[in-house]
């Protein structure tokens, strides 16, 4: 019977030939979870903003119906009521797009932001991982060719 080899000298030997630094990758996770929490951020924000407008609209829009809704002596004054209430509603309602779509444009401009603040990062960390990984394959070549 033949007898297989173990390879497990060999790929030890080859792994210790090209030391991997664990550090580059966890510096990665580290700056990918701060990049998450500065993302996280500014959406929680915007979420927070957006529920303070719609509750203010829902607020105001229910009280205006307390108008609509109470007795009138004329018939003509409820007309009036309806009238002045959807004179409100449309006033509201343009006064509250107007407000998400302040929050929606800050949003936007900070993820722009975040977004060129990682890519420059993440040149700066690139470059500075192959820089490393270099002298380091360069170093275990000239150690490989000494031997």
């Amino acid at each position: 019977m033949a007898k297989t080899n173990d390879f497990t000298k060999y790929v030890n030997e080859a792994v210790a030939a090209f030391p991997v630094d664990m550090t580059a990758y966890s510096d990665a996770f580290k700056t990918s979870a701060a990049m998450g929490e500065k993302f996280s951020k500014v959406a929680l924000e915007a979420a927070e903003k957006s529920t303070e407008i719609s509750s203010k609209w829902t607020k105001d829009t229910l009280a205006k119906l307390n108008d609509v809704a109470a007795v009138k002596d004329e018939p003509t004054d409820y007309t009036k009521a309806v009238t002045d209430f959807a004179s409100a509603q449309a006033e509201m309602a343009a006064e509250t797009m107007a407000s998400f779509a302040e929050i929606a444009k800050k949003v936007q401009v900070e993820t722009v932001e975040l977004m060129m603040a990682a890519g420059k990062e993440a040149s700066e960390e690139a470059t500075a991982a192959v820089k490393k990984a270099t002298a380091e394959v360069t170093t275990a070549a000239k150690k490989a060719s000494a031997a």
